[in-house]
């Protein structure tokens, strides 16, 4: 699904990049993983979500760096469209992994007793670090100075 097509739909619109606001929010995406490895022995579950959220940061802020803002219902699932669209078929295994954790963090969210194995928290943390790590790279080709902050 191309960007045309969300933006006929009313899913995203074209934006300036704010690129104080994407470093603001892959800065903020890097300490909610540091916070969700932190949590792991403490409450796997919270550190899945946790893991999840920065990777939503990450995503939101790649978006912006793209110059598109999600709106609408359901925008976790737009971004995962639209990661997806960007990192192309060598990020196929990663935005899987992204989408699998939206769905798991909502299965957890609504039904608390849900078990995630402590493999499956750790490949997330793994999967969220690589997301993010990319998601910088990309973010400082469109803008060269996010390097410096």
């Amino acid at each position: 699904m191309a960007y045309e097509e969300l933006r006929e739909r009313g899913l995203v619109e074209e934006v300036k990049p704010d690129f104080r606001q994407v470093s603001m929010l892959l800065a903020r995406a890097s300490k909610d993983l540091a916070t969700a490895r932190a949590n792991m022995g403490i409450d796997k579950e919270w550190a899945y979500i946790i893991a999840y959220q920065a990777i939503l940061r990450a995503a939101k802020a790649l978006v912006m760096a793209e110059g598109w803002r999600v709106k609408g219902r359901d925008q976790a699932r737009t971004f995962v469209i639209l990661i997806g669209e960007i990192l192309g078929e060598e990020g196929r295994a990663l935005v899987n992994g992204f989408d699998r954790m939206r769905r798991k963090r909502q299965d957890v969210m609504d039904e608390p007793q849900t078990p995630i194995p402590r493999y499956e928290v750790e490949a997330a943390l793994k999967d969220a670090q690589a997301l993010i790590e990319r998601f910088v790279e990309l973010a400082r080709e469109r803008n060269p100075q996010l390097a410096f902050l």
